[in-house]
């Protein structure tokens, strides 16, 4: 059974843990195979239709390269985690609060996409470790509606 720690109770009492956006490998393969595509319609083709279209699609590319960061970073430990989240209705933000507090690895995700009252953010790195934190919506932000556990 996976080690479950609720970071802000154990770890430290004030610690609020931040990721960061950055790119990922696939964000960079998107972007480069973008610029070289539009680079090579715009140079090597002599056709005029198809030198605009290499051109908005190197443009495009250009563009995604600053924009497109699918990857997260936790800023204190500079380790990289992909995230995912869930969606439930209100209704059930106790069973998902008790759940999380038990064994977040094993969270079943009925009731997922029934409503948007909750949200689920989980994220996870390449060696297993995840976070999790549940989010409740008030009007026009989720706001934290519990601490945030640890799994290894």
């Amino acid at each position: 059974m996976p080690r479950i720690y609720a970071c802000n109770q154990i770890i430290n009492r004030n610690m609020n843990k931040e990721f960061t956006r950055v790119r990922s490998a696939k964000d960079l393969a998107v972007t480069l195979s973008l610029i070289i595509a539009g680079s090579i319609c715009m140079g090597f083709i002599e056709s005029d239709a198809i030198t605009i279209l290499g051109f908005f699609i190197l443009l495009t590319g250009v563009l995604l390269l600053f924009i497109l960061k699918t990857g997260y970073k936790d800023q204190e430990t500079g380790i990289r985690y992909t995230k995912h989240e869930h969606y439930f209705a209100l209704g059930i933000k106790d069973q998902i609060i008790s759940q999380l507090r038990k064994n977040p690895a094993a969270l079943t995700f009925k009731g997922e996409d029934e409503g948007n009252g909750l949200r689920l953010d989980i994220y996870k790195n390449k060696t297993g470790a995840a976070y999790y934190q549940l989010f409740e919506y008030i009007p026009y932000k989720y706001e934290p509606c519990s601490e945030i556990f640890k799994t290894e």
